[in-house]
């Protein structure tokens, strides 16, 4: 596959972004490839599109897969593993966001939720301490339980809500 210099200069910006948040520069740019490529490509072809190893690609390929960010693609006539990525901007968002909620947001909000526990029964832990980590823990299990509704809600629903922007806050206060 050949990137032209717009393809080129979104695929190494994703990696730069991909770095920011956490995941391996590689990985995002295989990620934005697959995003603009038109048809499935196989390890090989990423490889050398990207002038990264082989392995370096089947490792990224193995991790985009565990995020819900690639598949595996058959062809026709090829035995050889494709590999693609969702196309809808949206359903890419709503896969990021909860794996990140499972791999972050709920372990640290069973964390809390053991140390509250324990903070009770613990003499040493002050009081300033234990309402800390319950305040915390509150407000955790606040954001958790948001996203837990917002997910139920149509996405045309969601789309309205996010284009209203501080409007609903100001709905929400009373009109101030």
């Amino acid at each position: 596959m050949k990137l032209t210099p717009v393809m080129e200069k979104f695929v190494v910006h994703w990696g730069e972004m991909g770095a920011r948040w956490g995941v391996n520069r590689s990985v995002a740019q295989i990620h934005a490839l697959l995003y603009l490529s038109p048809a499935p490509l196989t390890a090989d072809e990423i490889a050398e599109t990207l002038s990264i190893a082989r392995s370096n690609v089947s490792t990224s390929l193995r991790e985009l897969q565990g995020w819900g960010l690639a598949q595996i693609a058959h062809v026709l006539g090829d035995r050889r593993d494709h590999f693609e990525t969702r196309k809808d901007v949206w359903e890419l968002v709503t896969t990021i966001i909860e794996e990140r909620k499972k791999r972050e947001l709920d372990p640290t909000i069973a964390l809390l939720r053991q140390c509250v526990r324990e903070a009770e029964d613990d003499p040493n832990t002050t009081r300033d301490v234990k309402g800390r980590l319950e305040q915390m823990l509150a407000s955790v299990e606040l954001m958790s339980g948001w996203y837990a509704e917002l997910r139920t809600l149509p996405r045309q629903t969601l789309l309205r809500m996010m284009k209203l922007g501080a409007k609903v806050a100001r709905f929400v206060s009373g009109g101030s």
